[in-house]
Protein backbone atom coordinates (compact mmCIF):
# COMPACT_ATOMS: atom_id res chain seq x y z
CA UNK A 1 0.00 0.00 0.00
CA UNK A 2 1.13 3.52 -0.80
CA UNK A 3 0.85 6.21 1.91
CA UNK A 4 0.24 9.75 0.70
CA UNK A 5 0.54 12.78 2.97
CA UNK A 6 -0.94 15.99 1.58
CA UNK A 7 -1.14 19.61 2.68
CA UNK A 8 -2.24 22.86 1.13
CA UNK A 9 -1.11 26.25 2.36
CA UNK A 10 -1.78 29.91 1.56
CA UNK A 11 0.09 33.06 2.50
CA UNK A 12 -3.08 35.12 2.96
CA UNK A 13 -6.72 34.26 2.42
CA UNK A 14 -6.69 34.34 -0.51
CA UNK A 15 -3.00 34.53 -1.25
CA UNK A 16 -0.14 32.74 -2.99
CA UNK A 17 -0.70 29.04 -2.38
CA UNK A 18 1.03 25.72 -2.67
CA UNK A 19 0.52 21.98 -2.38
CA UNK A 20 2.85 19.66 -0.52
CA UNK A 21 2.76 15.95 -1.29
CA UNK A 22 4.82 13.23 0.37
CA UNK A 23 4.40 9.71 -0.99
CA UNK A 24 6.00 6.65 0.55
CA UNK A 25 5.80 2.99 -0.23
CA UNK A 26 7.53 0.17 -2.09
CA UNK A 27 10.79 1.14 -0.40
CA UNK A 28 10.98 4.67 -1.73
CA UNK A 29 9.75 8.19 -1.01
CA UNK A 30 8.64 10.98 -3.33
CA UNK A 31 8.27 14.66 -2.48
CA UNK A 32 6.44 17.33 -4.45
CA UNK A 33 6.05 21.09 -3.95
CA UNK A 34 3.49 22.44 -6.42
CA UNK A 35 2.75 26.18 -6.68
CA UNK A 36 -0.99 26.81 -7.08
CA UNK A 37 -1.29 30.56 -7.65
CA UNK A 38 -3.78 32.71 -5.73
CA UNK A 39 -6.47 30.93 -3.70
CA UNK A 40 -7.79 30.33 -0.19
CA UNK A 41 -6.27 27.83 2.21
CA UNK A 42 -9.27 25.47 1.88
CA UNK A 43 -8.99 25.57 -1.92
CA UNK A 44 -5.28 24.78 -1.63
CA UNK A 45 -6.11 21.74 0.55
CA UNK A 46 -8.47 20.38 -2.13
CA UNK A 47 -5.94 21.10 -4.88
CA UNK A 48 -3.25 19.23 -2.92
CA UNK A 49 -5.55 16.20 -2.88
CA UNK A 50 -6.27 16.49 -6.61
CA UNK A 51 -2.60 16.88 -7.53
CA UNK A 52 -1.66 13.89 -5.37
CA UNK A 53 -4.39 11.78 -6.97
CA UNK A 54 -3.10 12.75 -10.43
CA UNK A 55 0.41 11.66 -9.43
CA UNK A 56 -0.87 8.36 -8.03
CA UNK A 57 -2.87 7.51 -11.15
CA UNK A 58 0.03 8.50 -13.41
CA UNK A 59 2.43 6.32 -11.37
CA UNK A 60 -0.01 3.41 -11.56
CA UNK A 61 -0.58 3.20 -7.81
CA UNK A 62 -3.85 1.38 -7.21
CA UNK A 63 -4.04 0.96 -3.42
CA UNK A 64 -3.47 4.26 -1.65
CA UNK A 65 -4.03 5.59 1.84
CA UNK A 66 -4.14 9.37 2.10
CA UNK A 67 -3.40 11.42 5.22
CA UNK A 68 -4.51 15.05 5.55
CA UNK A 69 -4.67 17.55 8.39
CA UNK A 70 -7.70 19.18 6.72
CA UNK A 71 -10.89 17.98 8.35
CA UNK A 72 -12.89 19.68 5.58
CA UNK A 73 -11.18 17.61 2.86
CA UNK A 74 -11.37 14.36 4.82
CA UNK A 75 -15.05 14.88 5.62
CA UNK A 76 -15.96 15.89 2.06
CA UNK A 77 -14.29 12.81 0.60
CA UNK A 78 -15.81 10.44 3.17
CA UNK A 79 -19.32 11.86 2.72
CA UNK A 80 -18.83 12.55 -1.00
CA UNK A 81 -20.35 15.96 -0.32
CA UNK A 82 -18.96 19.46 0.19
CA UNK A 83 -20.91 21.79 2.47
CA UNK A 84 -19.81 24.87 0.54
CA UNK A 85 -20.79 25.08 -3.12
CA UNK A 86 -17.43 26.62 -4.07
CA UNK A 87 -15.70 23.34 -3.17
CA UNK A 88 -18.16 21.06 -5.01
CA UNK A 89 -16.31 21.28 -8.34
CA UNK A 90 -13.00 20.45 -6.64
CA UNK A 91 -14.60 17.58 -4.75
CA UNK A 92 -16.12 16.18 -7.96
CA UNK A 93 -12.69 16.12 -9.61
CA UNK A 94 -11.12 14.46 -6.56
CA UNK A 95 -13.87 11.83 -6.46
CA UNK A 96 -13.51 11.15 -10.20
CA UNK A 97 -9.77 10.57 -9.74
CA UNK A 98 -10.13 8.50 -6.56
CA UNK A 99 -12.75 6.29 -8.22
CA UNK A 100 -10.08 5.25 -10.76
CA UNK A 101 -8.11 3.54 -7.97
CA UNK A 102 -8.73 0.00 -6.76
CA UNK A 103 -8.71 1.11 -3.11
CA UNK A 104 -8.72 4.66 -1.77
CA UNK A 105 -8.62 5.56 1.90
CA UNK A 106 -8.40 9.00 3.48
CA UNK A 107 -7.75 9.75 7.13
CA UNK A 108 -7.44 12.94 9.13
CA UNK A 109 -4.19 13.28 11.09
CA UNK A 110 -3.02 16.03 13.44
CA UNK A 111 -0.69 18.62 11.93
CA UNK A 112 2.24 17.23 13.91
CA UNK A 113 1.95 13.99 11.92
CA UNK A 114 1.91 15.86 8.62
CA UNK A 115 5.08 17.94 8.94
CA UNK A 116 6.80 16.83 5.73
CA UNK A 117 3.78 17.70 3.56
CA UNK A 118 3.41 20.99 5.45
CA UNK A 119 7.03 21.95 4.76
CA UNK A 120 6.61 21.02 1.09
CA UNK A 121 3.45 23.15 0.79
CA UNK A 122 5.20 26.17 2.32
CA UNK A 123 8.10 25.70 -0.08
CA UNK A 124 5.58 25.59 -2.95
CA UNK A 125 4.21 29.02 -1.95
CA UNK A 126 7.66 30.48 -2.57
CA UNK A 127 7.76 28.84 -6.01
CA UNK A 128 4.81 31.00 -7.16
CA UNK A 129 7.19 33.92 -7.66
CA UNK A 130 9.65 32.01 -9.85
Amino acid sequence: MIEVYIDGASAGDPGPSGAGIFIKGHGRAEQYSIPLGMMSNHEAEFHALIEALKICTKQGYQIVSFRTDSQAVESAMEKRFAKKQQYSVLLEEALRLSDQLDLFFIKWVPSKENKVADELSRKAIQLNNK
